[in-house]
């Protein structure tokens, strides 16, 4: 019997693993699910509105309201009506400003990290200098 020198499972698993780890990088992003955020770029520019989900692994957001899109939608029960529903569609999240809380006419700001005395990272407005607490 022939002794293999190199065994092909072994190839197929490298080739998958790094797949898998390209495909599992996640992309830091400066929002967090309910955030309100104002828009800066495309058909919804100006308007704000709510994060309702965060994409980590395309770097796309779902604001509530922005980005709405027509759905053609099949009846999956009996109960249910088939048709046309709008709902919204994830933008990329570079695309959006955070509002800052505190300020006192609602405004879009930058962010700043600071590292607490306790070691826990914390969002602060650049316009205020105030931390923006994360809603989670």
């Amino acid at each position: 019997m022939r002794i293999l020198k190199y065994r092909k499972r072994d190839r197929a698993n490298a080739v998958n693993r790094k797949r898998h780890e390209d495909n599992a990088q996640r992309v830091g992003m400066h929002v967090t699910k309910g955030d309100t955020v104002l828009v800066m770029r495309g058909d919804s520019k100006g308007q704000t509105g709510e994060i309702l989900r965060v994409f980590p692994k395309t770097g796309r957001i779902t604001v509530k309201g922005i980005n709405i899109v027509k759905k053609h939608r099949k009846a999956r029960k009996a109960e249910e009506q088939s048709g046309i529903i709008e709902m919204e569609a994830p933008i990329h999240h570079s695309n959006v400003m955070l509002m800052d809380p505190k300020s006192s006419k609602p405004k879009a700001t930058r962010t700043r990290m600071r590292i607490d005395a306790d070691g826990t990272k914390e969002r602060i407005s650049v316009k205020s200098g105030e931390a923006i607490p994360r809603n989670r």
